[in-house]
């Protein structure tokens, strides 16, 4: 579940391995680069957090990241 912590969207999604994880991170990338929004993330092994926030309206958390973390739902299952 997307937690809003200091203006931005946060999720930690959690795969059996790294394959997995790589393999989500690589979705992800693409379906942002089609939205034109892209995260801050990382990745440590199974695990891949994600930050949210528009860069263009101060960093803070508007629609175009909800969509975007909708999106990353739809992915992550």
């Amino acid at each position: 579940m997307w937690q809003e912590v200091d203006n931005k969207l946060y999720r930690c999604f959690e795969f059996k391995d790294f394959s997995a994880a790589f393999g989500f991170m690589t979705r992800v990338a693409i379906e942002a680069e089609r939205q034109g929004h892209h995260p801050y993330w990382s990745n440590v092994w199974n695990k891949v957090e994600i930050w949210l926030s528009t860069h263009d309206t101060g960093n803070v958390v508007t629609a175009k990241d909800h969509k975007l973390a909708a999106a990353i739902d739809a992915l992550g299952n």
